[in-house]
C-alpha cells in the first residue's frame, strides 16, 4: 500500500538540516518544539511552529561558553531562560545576558589519560568524545553524561542528576562505558529519563532512570542488547529502538521488554542488505515512522508501522518525487524532511491514495 504524505509547511532554514540529523530540535511533554540552532557564537532558540509561520528572529539567543567546542548535546529550559552546555571539561548553565549561572566541573573527555591543559578554559583538547544533558520537563533538575578522573588516572563515566538552580550535584549512577557520544530522551511521564551512549565499533548502552524526592534508581537495559533509543510517545508506557546496524526495529516496555518487532523485508535474502534507519519515531500515537535503505540500489524509502505490532502500514510517497532526507517525527500526526539543495525545512503529514 502506498500512502502519500500531505506538505503541510515548508520554510527556507538555512543550517536546518540539523533538525532531523542530529539533537538539535528538542521536544516537551507539552508538545512544544524547539530549534537550537548555533549561529557564530551564539546557541539561538526558535519556536518550530513559529519558524513555518515566518518568524525569522529567534526567541532567545545564549552565548556559547565554548565558542571552539562545537561537540556535546545542549539543552535550554522550559522557560527559556537559561540554557545548559555540555563541554569538554564541565557542565555550565547561562542565562540570556550571557552570564554564567553555574559550572559543575568534570575531567576532560579528552581520550588521552591525564594530558596537560594549558589552564585556558577556552582549550579544546584532541579527541571527538562528548557527553550531553538535559534540562528536565519541570525545569528543575539537569541530567548530564559526564566523565569523572582521579590522582590516581581513574576514569569512570557517571550520569549525574544536578539542581537547576545552582548546579549542586543531587545523584549520581556510575556506568560502564567509554562513550564517543550521548543523548538524552525525556518520557512525557515527567518522571523517566533516557540515556543513549555510543561507543562507535563498542556498541550502544542504554539506561533509564528515574528520581523520587532524594532516591535515584536506574536500570541497564544492555544484556543482550546493542540498541540505539530512539523515541517515546506520551500514549505507551515504553520506548522505540533500532538495531546498532539497522537489523530491526523494536518496541519495549521501560523495563526492556520486547513488544513488537519489525524486520527489513529482505532479512532471509542472502544477497540483500537492507537496514532501518536511525531516524525512526512515532509519528502520532498509532503511527510509527522509519526509513529503510535498500543496499543494493542505495535508496532510502520511508515507511509508516502500526504504532503497537510494528507491521507495515504502507510505504510513504511524496507529492513531489522522492525525498532524499533523514526524517523527524514530531508525535503530532507530523514529520520533518529537510531538501539540503534548497536549504528547506518541510512538514509533512499522512494523507492515503
Amino acid at each position: 500500500m502506498s500512502i502519500t504524505a500531505q506538505l503541510r509547511d515548508s520554510v527556507r532554514l538555512p543550517g536546518g538540516g540539523v533538525l532531523v540529523n542530529g539533537f538539535a530540535l528538542e521536544s516537551r511533554a507539552n508538545g512544544s518544539h524547539r530549534a537550537l540552532l548555533r549561529n557564530g557564537h551564539g546557541l539561538e532558540v526558535h519556536d518550530l511552529d513559529e519558524v513555518f509561520a515566518g518568524e525569522r528572529a529567534p526567541s532567545a539567543v545564549f552565548a556559547l561558553p565554548w565558542p571552539g567546542w562545537d561537540r556535546g548535546v545542549d539543552s535550554v529550559s522550559p522557560d527559556g531562560t537559561f540554557a545548559v552546555f555540555s563541554g569538554q571539561r564541565a557542565v555550565r548553565a547561562v542565562g540570556t545576558d550571557g552570564q554564567t549561572l553555574w559550572e559543575y566541573r568534570h575531567a576532560c573527555w579528552g581520550p588521552e589519560l591525564d594530558h596537560p591543559h594549558s589552564g585556558d578554559e577556552q582549550e579544546v583538547c584532541r579527541g571527538s568524545e562528548h557527553g550531553s544533558c538535559r534540562v528536565s520537563d519541570d525545569g528543575r533538575l539537569v541530567w548530564a553524561h559526564v566523565v569523572a578522573g582521579s590522582a590516581e588516572g581513574d576514569w569512570q563515566e557517571r550520569w549525574v542528576v544536578l539542581d537547576a538552580r545552582d548546579g549542586r550535584e543531587l545523584a549520581r549512577l556510575p556506568l560502564d562505558s567509554v562513550a564517543e557520544g550521548s543523548h538524552h530522551l525525556c518520557h512525557p511521564d515527567g518522571v523517566h529519563m533516557g540515556l543513549c551512549i555510543g561507543m562507535g565499533q563498542d556498541g550502544i548502552l542504554l539506561h533509564w532512570a528515574r528520581r523520587d524526592g532524594e532516591e535515584l534508581t536506574g536500570w541497564d537495559l544492555n544484556k543482550g542488547m546493542d540498541r540505539i533509543l530512539m523515541d517515546v510517545h506520551a500514549a505507551h508506557p515504553g520506548f522505540l529502538t533500532v538495531e546498532h546496524y539497522g537489523g530491526d526495529l523494536r518496541l519495549h516496555a521501560l523495563d526492556g521488554t520486547v513488544l513488537a518487532e519489525a524486520v527489513p523485508e529482505s532479512a532471509d535474502d542472502e544477497e540483500r542488505d537492507d537496514a532501518w534507519g536511525y531516524d525512526c519515531g512515532f509519528v502520532d500515537a498509532a503511527t510509527v515512522i522509519a526509513s529503510l535503505t535498500d543496499a543494493d540500489e542505495d535508496l532510502t524509502r520511508h515507511w509508516l508501522l502500526d504504532a503497537r505490532t510494528l507491521e507495515i502500514r504502507g510505504e510513504v510517497t511524496y507529492p513531489a518525487g522522492a525525498v532524499d532526507s533523514w526524517i523527524r517525527p514530531l508525535g503530532d500526526g507530523t514529520w520533518l524532511t529537510y531538501d539540503a539543495p534548497g536549504e528547506r525545512l518541510n512538514r509533512w503529514a499522512q494523507g492515503a491514495d
